[in-house]
């Protein structure tokens, strides 16, 4: 009795745990899909509810940190990258994303970290390492001395 019980007991879970990844993915689905139809409300709308089924979905909190970007909200997006990074440290286009924030708050420090962590982890982002080279340069307080 106790078998039988106890087979049913993880047969549901495992029906039940099939039908949240399910959920998720189908959430994850139509985010990605409004939001390369330039619909961000209800992209962000799907990106949260993914998150509910799945709070470590990197996918969710990147596209999340991607609509922030559009709307000129970079504490949101920072707050979301972040989240990429704790689930995902090698994350590239999250680095890439993160060190463009701290270049245009002028935090040099914490940038050139990034720069650095970028050029270690990078894969599908590496075409993006001048783009950032030379903003970063632009920062460097050696170069804003010698331009003076």
């Amino acid at each position: 009795m106790k078998k039988i019980l106890l087979i049913n007991l993880l047969l549901g879970l495992f029906l039940f745990s099939e039908n949240v990844f399910s959920k998720e993915s189908n959430y994850l689905e139509e985010g990605i899909k409004h939001f390369n139809n330039d619909d961000f409300e209800k992209s962000k709308f799907f990106f949260e509810k993914a998150l509910v089924f799945n709070p470590k979905s990197e996918t969710s909190y990147l596209y999340l940190a991607k609509i922030f970007n559009k709307r000129e909200n970079s504490e949101e997006e920072e707050l979301n990258l972040n989240n990429v990074l704790l689930l995902n440290p090698q994350n590239d286009e999250a680095i890439y994303m993160l060190t463009l924030i701290k270049i245009d708050k002028s935090d040099y420090n914490e940038a050139e970290a990034l720069i650095n962590k970028f050029n270690l982890v990078c894969k599908s982002f590496c075409s993006k390492k001048k783009e950032i080279n030379l903003k970063f340069e632009k920062l460097n307080p050696e170069n804003a001395k010698n331009n003076n």
